[in-house]
């Protein structure tokens, strides 16, 4: 086993000659066999309480596009203790028929200047512990097929943070083979207090398997510190407190608007209203807290949006008046990929 990589040094040969060889032509998002033309574009802002479909949004010089890799319901009590039963009752919309909150998870693909950034792998193989909710993963792959999106076009994957359903298809086990990068031509990157801990086995909610992401993750990954530039326009957020060094990305496009891709600071827009409300799973409630006054003192201010992996159909947004998150017009080019039973 090597020792993980120290810093965040400047872009390899190999990988400058990567980026150079990715053509303008190849950002074209076509839409593929897995993508019915009946479905694109026809619902610019989904439902709540509805799995995400796999949406587009466009800012300036910059297209993000959620590709989603798995369908996930979270249980109220379980996932979201502190969120008051009468808010759901007040609140129907934010369910999913079954009661539960519906929450897809996937990876954000940031593509520019001939370029691609992925952010977070979705949940794989992984399932939820029956306590927090239900799911069934596996479609990042597929997703990206059926955009058009080579695996090996990816020149950098960043995590927010190294929980399963944010890691699943990091890494690929053939038969008898030791794991490899699912994206060969990428580097990985995950903020330094993030990794640390979990290196060390200091973390045990959400962690990921040891041998079949942590290991092979040591190999090859490349840590930052908070305010890192880690792509061209996007920095490093460091937002403690679901997990030790939870990384929120600040997205920024030349006409100087924003997207903040917040990971798991929220779970469900009811949060954004109430910062108080943790999840279950958070790791530090105050920190937590924290994270959220941060977050929200910058998605409040103009041209900025947010983009989020768990909020059912309405993963692009923005906060508006009395704190409400208010999703923005982004195309449809498929229906969810996974649909539970």
């Amino acid at each position: 086993m090597t020792e993980p990589d120290d810093h965040l040094s400047a872009p390899s040969r190999r990988g400058v000659l990567r980026t150079a060889l990715l053509s303008t032509a190849a950002l074209a998002v076509p839409l593929g066999a897995g993508a019915p033309e009946a479905y694109a574009g026809r619902s610019r802002t989904g439902s709540l309480g509805d799995q995400s479909a796999v949406r587009t949004l466009t800012v300036g010089d910059v297209r993000l596009t959620y590709v989603v890799d798995a369908a996930m319901e979270l249980d109220r009590a379980g996932f979201l203790p502190a969120v008051p039963a009468s808010y759901w009752r007040e609140h129907p919309e934010a369910l999913a028929p079954s009661g539960r909150v519906a929450a897809s998870a996937g990876g954000l693909l940031v593509e520019r200047d001939g370029r691609r950034l992925l952010i977070d792998v979705g949940l794989g193989a992984n399932v939820l512990p029956p306590s927090l909710g239900i799911s069934r993963g596996g479609a990042l792959l597929r997703t990206l097929r059926a955009l058009g999106v080579p695996r090996e076009s990816v020149d950098t994957v960043a995590f927010t943070h190294l929980h399963t359903d944010h890691t699943g298809l990091g890494f690929l086990t053939g038969r008898g083979r030791r794991p490899r990068k699912a994206f060969p031509c990428a580097d990985y990157l995950v903020a330094r207090a993030e990794w640390e801990p979990f290196w060390n086995r200091e973390v045990e909610v959400g962690a990921p398997s040891w041998d079949g992401f942590m290991v092979p993750m040591s190999r090859v990954l490349r840590r930052f510190e908070d305010g890192a530039e880690i792509w061209p326009g996007v920095t490093a957020l460091i937002t403690p407190g679901h997990s030790p060094g939870h990384t929120t990305y600040v997205i920024s496009a030349r006409d100087g608007r924003r997207i903040l891709a917040f990971g798991d600071a929220f779970h469900t827009p009811a949060q954004v209203a109430h910062p108080e409300w943790p999840s279950g799973p958070d790791v530090d409630t105050a920190g937590v807290l924290r994270a959220r006054t941060t977050l929200l003192a910058r998605l409040r201010a103009p041209d900025t949006y947010g983009f989020a992996f768990h909020f059912g159909d309405r993963a692009f947004g923005r906060v508006a008046a009395g704190d409400q998150w208010q999703p923005v017009p982004a195309p449809a080019l498929s229906p969810p990929p996974i649909r539970l039973p």
